[in-house]
């Protein structure tokens, strides 16, 4: 039986024990909390720590948010739940460290509820994880899909794979012929396990976040880097401006459904720049990325 408010438990919860893992793995910053109600329904907490010895931002959101007519984006590839009442909660995340060779990384975990009277609710669980390193080395790569395959294996050995690809599929970008990044996990639309069982599903996604990615952190961010890999690393947050405001749908669908612009936009990096026609010298470490943003199996 679907229980809206066991998920809301463990979501902050979630929300609680990454912002606490993170900020010891900084040392330094700390989290602000930022607590709003939205007019039409609902609120959250949006959490960020800035200018930290690690992390130049980290944003950690909680929301849980409602609405008596789902937005266009919502229903795109389902139109029969036009017209129906709605809510949703989730906690999503995303880091931008400092040192250019620690990878940034996003991670999402929701669920939504669409209703209407006299018809059983239509409800799914969705999220993912994935990271986007400026500097790839395989065994940061290797790491993380590993850590992603082993949250899935107890629901499935079909998992992983399903949900790599469409990772790989969603975080790409037409406009620039290559992925986000490195992949992961996404998925979307998820109840075919039954509530308490596509529940475990999410809740493994969320819990394996942090294993996945501090150990990469931890290794990477004493490595010396100069002005030429930040300026290379602000070039390639660009990448993540581009992707998040033209392609993301929990983007689009917060803004659509008159969302708090401060907590969606709360993903964009601190800095970033665009050059025009920038192309990396030969067989340098910046040309090197290139062969990362095509789907690879890494595991």
């Amino acid at each position: 039986m679907m229980d809206f408010h066991v998920v809301k438990s463990y979501l902050l919860g979630l929300q609680d024990s990454i912002c606490q893992a993170l900020e010891a793995e900084d040392a330094q910053a700390s989290f602000q909390q930022d607590q709003w109600e939205r007019e039409e329904g609902g609120g959250g907490r949006s959490r960020v720590m800035a200018d930290g010895a690690v992390f130049e931002k980290a944003g950690v959101g909680f929301s849980h948010v409602m609405g008596s007519k789902l937005p266009p984006s919502a229903t795109a590839s389902r139109p029969e739940l036009a017209g129906r009442s709605w809510q949703a909660m989730g906690v999503s995340l995303v880091i931008h460290p400092e040192n250019p060779y620690v990878p940034t990384s996003h991670a999402n975990v929701r669920f939504f509820v669409a209703e209407k009277e006299e018809e059983e609710p239509v409800w799914w669980f969705g999220g993912g994880f994935d990271l986007t390193p400026f500097y790839p080395i395989d065994e940061d790569c290797e790491h993380f899909h590993r850590v992603a395959r082993d949250a899935m294996s107890p629901f499935g050995s079909h998992y992983y794979a399903k949900y790599k690809a469409a990772c790989d599929a969603y975080f790409y970008l037409p406009h620039r012929d290559e992925t986000r990044g490195i992949g992961g996990l996404f998925f979307d639309d998820f109840n075919e396990l039954g509530f308490d069982q596509s529940f475990a599903f999410m809740q493994a996604v969320g819990d394996a976040f942090v294993p996945a990615y501090v150990p990469i952190v931890r290794r990477r961010r004493e490595m010396t880097y100069g002005m030429r890999e930040r300026e290379f690393q602000l070039y390639r947050r660009g990448r993540y401006v581009e992707f998040n405001l033209v392609y993301d749908r929990g983007t689009l669908f917060g803004l659509q459904s008159g969302g708090r612009t401060e907590s969606i936009l709360m993903s964009m990096p601190p800095l970033a720049r665009w050059e025009y026609g920038y192309v990396p010298e030969a067989q340098s470490d910046e040309a090197r990325l290139a062969q990362y943003l095509k789907p690879r199996d890494w595991l």
